[in-house]
């Protein structure tokens, strides 16, 4: 996940365009030289929204079902066919992979199909077309099995789903052990950057937003994460469809990262906008605490 100079990433991150006091996305000020954000994570979450909107409209017709060569990742999870190079099915996978911490850490091939996304994967994956999204979201047989294999590696990562309704998640008992491999495999984090990315695109973007604040609170409140947090700030945090809860992400991050003339991933004059709204609300809950 390399850098790239920092005065471009204007060009990469629309999540401000709206803000009446973001006037000039141009200005390079707004982004200091030396702030250091990571472009090519900028560009590649951009990217991948940009994929999100211009697949929500569901204008596919269902003959496209019978093409197995365009969709072998919604046919994968129909049951239908095995992931290469195993020969397994979904079910079969769920059962058996399940808990399994050592093959799970150690295999590489299996979470391009687990979770699929625009992007070509390694390992035999096939990237989905935009039709396969749309299939796969008004599949919902499909989306159960995809929920399985959500609860699967959150229960790899030591987090418990406590909400299927809302995407709620929590630390799993076994959490402590699960954090320390994820601190010792960092690879682990292009991982969750690609579950993020698949569940936006197949119908549970909803989840995004609690898995994103959980690792915002493990890495900059608790610090139980440290080799997750450059991750989390350059590309979970983007990887949030949903604009407005994008932006309290951002807003919650710059709340407790340290120290605050280094955070780069909103321009300052933002910066300046929430944290005044912080101290105003600080100065409100003091004010009702007398």
């Amino acid at each position: 996940m390399g850098n790239s100079e920092s005065n471009s990433l204007t060009d990469f991150d629309s999540t401000w365009e709206d803000e009446d006091y973001y006037e000039d996305r141009t200005k390079s000020k707004e982004w200091p030289w030396s702030a250091q954000r990571n472009t090519d994570a900028a560009k590649d979450m951009q990217n991948y929204r940009y994929m999100w909107r211009i697949t929500r409209c569901d204008d596919v017709t269902d003959h496209e079902l019978d093409d197995e060569k365009v969709l072998p990742n919604l046919r994968f999870y129909q049951n239908k066919i095995p992931f290469d190079p195993d020969g397994m099915l979904i079910e079969d996978f769920h059962t058996h992979w399940f808990g399994d911490y050592d093959r799970l850490e150690h295999v590489h091939y299996y979470i391009q199909w687990l979770f699929p996304t625009h992007e070509k994967g390694r390992n035999a994956s096939h990237e989905l077309s935009p039709e396969a999204i749309k299939l796969f979201r008004r599949d919902e047989q499909v989306k159960k099995r995809l929920l399985t294999s959500y609860k699967l590696m959150l229960d790899f990562y030591g987090i418990e789903l406590i909400s299927e309704e809302t995407g709620e998640v929590r630390r799993a008992t076994n959490w402590t052990e699960r954090f320390a491999n994820l601190n010792r495999n960092t690879h682990n984090n292009l991982r969750i950057t690609r579950i993020l990315k698949s569940m936006g695109l197949l119908g549970f973007s909803h989840y995004q937003a609690p898995l994103v604040h959980f690792f915002l609170v493990e890495t900059l409140v608790q610090g139980t994460l440290p080799q997750v947090k450059q991750s989390t700030l350059d590309y979970f945090m983007f990887a949030v469809v949903d604009k407005t809860k994008r932006k309290e992400l951002i807003k919650f991050a710059l709340c407790y990262f340290e120290p605050k003339e280094k955070f780069v991933w909103c321009p300052k004059s933002i910066q300046i906008q929430f944290l005044k709204e912080l101290e105003c609300a600080h100065e409100e809950w003091l004010g009702n605490a007398k």
